[in-house]
This record gives structure tokens, C-alpha cells and sequence, in this order.
């Protein structure tokens, strides 16, 4: 187990990176082909107020100006982030595996709120989510960290054509942008892991459906977001070392 402050400071770290990250999901959750927002939609003051005050205000989920809801809910990406690199901590992460492990993450937390508000994952996370996770473990590589980089950058390639191969059954080009950060960081450890962390995201996936169906909040043609369970079941996966 890891000293209590390593975890406190993992969960501080991710509180900042989803306070940081709150300007882009309120610019890009908004439907597809449409431009990306700015400012408030009520009163069109800009989003966030300049300084860190305007940061701060902005964690209520509200505008600063006429208080009318703006961006996500009220500490809804920092505690996503923060809570998540806090469990990321206590399950030992370190190194640059490590570090791929939390930018995955960072990625990833502001990528489900934006996912599951209005289903799309933006290529401002996605391609910045795949090729920050190879250059880490590239450093990975270079540490003499135990993993193999150029198994991760095959598991990238081959999970990348699995889902693009599944777009022509409904799966978005968004997620087939995520797949090679995910395919990279199960590829890291094993083939295994491979199969198991990509299983668990359709695993995940499959269950929050079924339970959106059961409670009556969507049908079997709904649209399920798909992209926070990817990186879910691949940071699961990683974590308890498959």
C-alpha cells in the first residue's frame, strides 16, 4: 500500500487536472458539426471569467455573470480526475508506465463528460489521449521499465483496426481514436492484457446499457457512450497487472 500522502497528492493533482480541463469540455460538448461554445449561451459572457477567480466560479457550473447553468455540473471533472488519480495511486502506479496510466486518465475523465452529455469524443482528447500514452511508455522503454513498447505499439495498430472494423456495426470514429491509446497501454504488459482490457470495455459497456434499459433512461437502439468504458476496462486491466 502506498503512503497515505502519495495518494492525498495523486488526488489534489487530479482535481487541478479536472479544473483545468473544465474550459474545454464546456467548449466542445456540444452536438456534432456544430462550432465549439465560447461563452455563456445566456448571457454570452466569456467562459471562463479571466483569472483564478473566474477558475473557481467556474467549478460551481455557473456562469459567472447571470448564474445561469454553464459547463459541466459543479465539481463534476475534478472529482472524476481527482477521485480517479487517487485510486490510480493507492493501486500503486508509478514510473512512466505510471505516468501513462494518469494522462490516459486525465484524457479519459474529461472525455466521459463530454461522451456521455452529447456522445461524441472530440479529437482535441483523443489524439492527444493516443500519442501522449506512447510517448510515455516510449520513456517507459528507455527507464528499463519491465513492458515492451513495440508490443504496445502493435496492440495500438491491431486494436485501432478492430474498432474501425466496427464502425460499419454503429462504433464511432471518436472511439476508434481512443483505441490506440488503449490498445498501447494493455500492450505494454501482455497480449493477455490485450484481450482482456479490450473484453472489459465491451464487458462495462454491455452492463451500463443493459442497466439504462431496465431503468427506462434509454431502448435497444439508443446510442451508448461508449469511450469512458475503454478506458476503464484498460486501466483496469493494467492495474491489477493481467
Amino acid at each position: 500500500m502506498p503512503p497515505m500522502v502519495t495518494v492525498v497528492v495523486a488526488l489534489l493533482a487530479g482535481l487541478a487536472a479536472g479544473s483545468a480541463a473544465r474550459p474545454l469540455i464546456f467548449a466542445r460538448a456540444v452536438p456534432r458539426g456544430e462550432p465549439n461554445r465560447t461563452a455563456c449561451p445566456s448571457c454570452a459572457a466569456g467562459y471562463p471569467s479571466p483569472g483564478l477567480r473566474g477558475r473557481l466560479q467556474a467549478a460551481t457550473g455557473r456562469c459567472s455573470s447571470c448564474g445561469s447553468k454553464a459547463g459541466p455540473a459543479a465539481g463534476l471533472p475534478e472529482l472524476l480526475t481527482g477521485v480517479s488519480f487517487a485510486a490510480l495511486a493507492a493501486a500503486g502506479a508509478s514510473g512512466w508506465a505510471g505516468a501513462a496510466q494518469y494522462w490516459l486518465l486525465a484524457c479519459g475523465a474529461a472525455l466521459t463528460v463530454i461522451d456521455l452529455k452529447v456522445h461524441r469524443l472530440p479529437d482535441v482528447l483523443t489524439l492527444p489521449a493516443s500519442a501522449g500514452t506512447l510517448l510515455l511508455l516510449g520513456g517507459a522503454a528507455l527507464a528499463g521499465e519491465p513492458g515492451s513498447f513495440w508490443r504496445a505499439v502493435a496492440a495500438a495498430a491491431v486494436v485501432t483496426a478492430v474498432y474501425l472494423v466496427l464502425v460499419v456495426a454503429g462504433m464511432g470514429m471518436g472511439d476508434v481514436k481512443l483505441a490506440p491509446a488503449v490498445g498501447a497501454l494493455l500492450g505494454w504488459t501482455s497480449w493477455t492484457a490485450v484481450l482482456w482490457g479490450v473484453f472489459a470495455g465491451f464487458a462495462l459497456g454491455a452492463v451500463a446499457g443493459l442497466a439504462l434499459i431496465l431503468t427506462g433512461r434509454a431502448s435497444m437502439k439508443s446510442h451508448v457512450a461508449f469511450g469512458p468504458y475503454m478506458v476503464a476496462g484498460a486501466i483496469t486491466v493494467f492495474s491489477i497487472g493481467v
